[in-house]
């Protein structure tokens, strides 16, 4: 099914940004623990620094902005989710494996539609990620 956005809603780029007041692990987790890639980055405005990550030439991506006077934010509940899905079950488990070793070990979802292909963990502020296997998309 071809879908295309609207005239009225032609939106060329999708950012989910939030702050943090941690940086550097949350680059570290996102980065070296799922495998995202640094695509951009900011500092010096208006107190602000951040990070841009995703995939390379994707119109979708990452931001997480950490300012002078501090930037916390704990997760508002278990069930606020990032839901990567990916095909391949070796890159999940490679993946799992990889932030176990990181200190970052598989946690139970609040919501269990999530356990029947689905690793959850959570973030170093608390965010929950969810490794999902699907085939075919």
């Amino acid at each position: 099914m071809d879908q295309k956005w609207t005239n009225e809603l032609a939106v060329a780029q999708v950012r989910v940004a939030r702050p943090t007041d941690q940086l550097k692990e949350i680059e570290r987790f996102y980065c070296e623990g799922i495998g995202l890639k640094k695509i951009g980055s900011f500092s010096g405005h208006r107190g602000y620094t951040g990070i841009m990550v995703g995939l390379p030439n994707a119109h979708y991506h990452l931001e997480f902005t950490e300012h002078v006077e501090g930037s916390p934010c704990p997760a508002p509940s278990k069930d606020n989710l990032l839901v990567l899905y990916i095909p391949n079950k070796e890159t999940i488990h490679s993946i799992t494996k990889r932030l176990s070793r990181m200190g970052y070990p598989e946690v139970e979802p609040e919501n269990p539609y999530w356990m029947q292909k689905g690793i959850t963990i959570e973030d170093p502020d608390g965010w929950r990620l969810v490794l999902m296997n699907t085939e075919g998309i």
